[in-house]
């Protein structure tokens, strides 16, 4: 996973910036858009700028914790049960050390130990810590370590300063996104683990394809290799279904609505292929692999705590909570990180919805942190395909940050906010330890959400072989008026993947925070709008906080959207769901829809309005609602 560091000596020398300046004529992609160098050097530029940010994002919420257990201290709370407790919720401290100002820090109070890989250098930085704290400022060493044991020293002296805290913190998170992005980003060729028997191959043709550099993985899909899927026009009799067991060896037969999924000991997927052209058969087909496209009661009664004035309605009027166009949430990293929810109208859009607990969304995915305080009091529960069973919990950190970017709590004084207040997410795990899920899994995934009461569904995953089976399900959770969003990929091709392409998906592109095309962003007829996609802050696994990029990151934004054009006007379809989001984006690149941006980036204040302006007319033409919608807006749509 880290042979294409070596390239990040070059990226440094480009220099990194966040906010690069351009003017809004810029935002139509040039031609060096297509390049391989471009592309690499983009993507590799992008996966430095989230590590660093994600080390940002760690470094100011443990500054946050370590001022919040002095507070506790110096409010009376015993020591060792402050140092005792934060240990417990965040293992990523490895030692904390209370200490009266001038005392030896080994004659303080000391939770943990200093890793013995690199004591040497921890306990140089402590002293240096303990120096700063003593003299009333505050710390932070260096990184030092390499690889998962990367780590930092901080200090912090309490307010009257008469003690302080220091500790140890160890950042593996900056390891876990830098794989998660080599992968989100197909930095690394796929498969880089041995988990999956799968063979790469040309999605038109199926002939067998080396992917041994990432631009390898346009138009490249993944399958099983000795897996099929068939749909029969007539289910097989018992008795067929032996013989076909039997004539193929199958290890397996499964079944999921019409469709059943099989898997020898010895037949490859080409000749299995061949073998079921004698059934009666509607389709047969590989079994396809998707991969992600990202570049409790007492927790719920302290947020609510924490903010009285949160209820389930989708007004603001009737809350003591004053959401004006000045209004600022309080989740500490907000104001210096999360620049994606301004830039799309998110806190206006406030005043008029912030949602409502009736409109469920789904997200298949990874499954989610389940214990994460910043989002366990909007989690239902959910379901782990993989595992079978009812604990989704997410074991690689993509379905808990896109969840974030949905639902984290909002005004909790903690960590990142969310776009919606009050939408309840039904998390559910169809995809491994390694970010990929078959297309049985993925299916199943949809089915259960649409059967389980989701009313908007993310679907941050994909693959550029267009599977029957998959649209099938698909086909099943529209056809239960479920608005499903997509993210459309990040191989910088137009090459369509799937599901976003499917006709009953909204495709997201991803863009930057100057409205510019995100280098990794796919693009095509089929992208409907497009939303922030480039390091995106957002919650992360084991009570942290990262930054990703990816269209990944992108889909959520318009799925929260989504949530809150259904929270304000509960009879709205689909489709005209997603007509008020298209109709409501704000024009990007060329003029009209395009194939970079489609109708614009999404704009939540005018959304919303066409929401709640379509349900005041809907009941006296529901016919014309498409016509409605257009009026509303004309001078947005082009």
């Amino acid at each position: 996973m880290w042979r294409y560091l070596s390239s990040m000596t070059l990226v440094l020398g480009l220099g990194i910036i966040l906010f690069p300046h351009h003017s809004n004529n810029e935002n139509q992609p040039g031609p060096e858009v297509y390049s391989t160098k471009y592309e690499t050097t983009a993507k590799l530029s992008l996966l430095e700028q989230d590590v660093k940010l994600t080390d940002d994002l760690c470094r100011s919420q443990c500054s946050i914790d370590y001022s919040r257990m002095l507070s506790k201290i110096e409010s009376g709370e015993p020591t060792l049960t402050v140092l005792s407790e934060m240990k417990k919720e965040h293992e990523k401290m490895d030692v904390l050390i209370w200490s009266k100002q001038s005392q030896p820090l080994e004659k303080g109070i000391t939770v943990g130990e200093v890793p013995s890989s690199y004591k040497e250098q921890a306990l140089s930085y402590l002293k240096e810590a303990k120096l700063a704290v003593d003299e009333g400022k505050h710390y932070q060493s260096p990184k030092f370590g390499a690889a998962q044991q990367i780590y930092f020293v901080q200090g912090t002296p309490s307010t009257n300063r008469d003690s302080s805290l220091v500790g140890v913190i160890h950042q593996d998170i900056l390891h876990q996104v830098t794989d998660h992005q080599l992968k989100n980003l197909r930095l690394e060729p796929y498969p880089s683990e041995n988990r999956w028997k799968v063979e790469s191959v040309d999605t038109d043709t199926l002939q067998d394809k080396v992917v041994d550099h990432p631009e390898d993985n346009q138009g490249t899909s993944h399958y099983h290799q000795n897996e099929v899927v068939v749909r029969f026009k007539q289910d097989p009799t018992e008795t067929q279904l032996t013989q076909i067991k039997n004539e193929i060896k199958a290890i397996s037969a499964q079944k999921l609505g019409y469709t059943y999924v099989f898997r020898t000991q010895s037949m490859e997927a080409k000749a299995l292929m061949t073998y079921f052209k004698k059934w009666d058969v509607v389709y047969v087909e590989p079994h396809f692999l998707y991969l992600t496209n990202d570049y409790y009661d007492d927790q719920e009664e302290a947020a609510n705590k924490d903010d009285s004035s949160q209820t389930d309605s989708g007004a603001s009027s009737s809350t003591s909570t004053d959401i004006t166009a000045n209004f600022m949430p309080n989740d500490n990293l907000y104001s210096r990180y999360q620049w994606n929810l301004p830039l799309i109208e998110t806190v206006q859009g406030w005043q008029l919805s912030r949602g409502s607990k009736d409109v469920i969304v789904a997200v298949v995915d990874t499954g989610v942190d389940l214990k994460h305080p910043d989002l366990t009091s909007k989690l239902l529960p959910g379901y782990n395909v993989i595992s079978d069973n009812d604990n989704p919990q997410d074991d690689v950190g993509h379905g808990t940050h896109v969840t974030g970017v949905i639902s984290a709590l909002v005004n909790n004084n903690l960590g990142v906010a969310g776009m919606t207040w009050y939408n309840k997410v039904l998390p559910v795990k169809v995809l491994d330890q390694t970010g990929a899920g078959s297309t049985y899994s993925v299916a199943q995934g949809i089915i259960w959400a649409a059967d389980h009461g989701a009313k908007v569904m993310n679907l941050s995953l994909g693959n550029y072989a267009d599977s029957s089976f998959l649209h099938d399900a698909i086909r099943y959770a529209y056809n239960k008026d479920v608005a499903l969003i997509a993210a459309s990929g990040n191989d910088n091709t137009e090459r369509p993947g799937f599901p976003a392409a499917y006709p009953e998906v909204l495709a997201v592109a991803a863009s930057d925070s100057q409205n510019n095309k995100a280098p990794f962003s796919n693009y095509g007829d089929y992208i409907a709008v497009t939303a922030p996609g480039v390091s995106i802050a957002s919650t992360y696994p084991n009570n942290q906080y990262a930054a990703l990029s990816g269209t990944s990151m992108a889909s959520p934004h318009v799925t929260a959207l989504a949530a809150l054009v259904r929270s304000t006007n509960p009879s709205l379809k689909n489709t005209e769901v997603y007509e008020i989001i298209k109709q409501s984006a704000q024009d990007l690149g060329t003029k009209g829809r395009d194939k970079y941006f489609g109708f614009g980036l999404i704009d939540v204040v005018k959304a919303v309005k066409m929401a709640e302006q379509s349900s005041q007319q809907i009941s006296y033409f529901p016919q014309n609602l498409s016509r409605q919608m257009h009026l509303i807006t004309k001078k947005y749509a082009y």
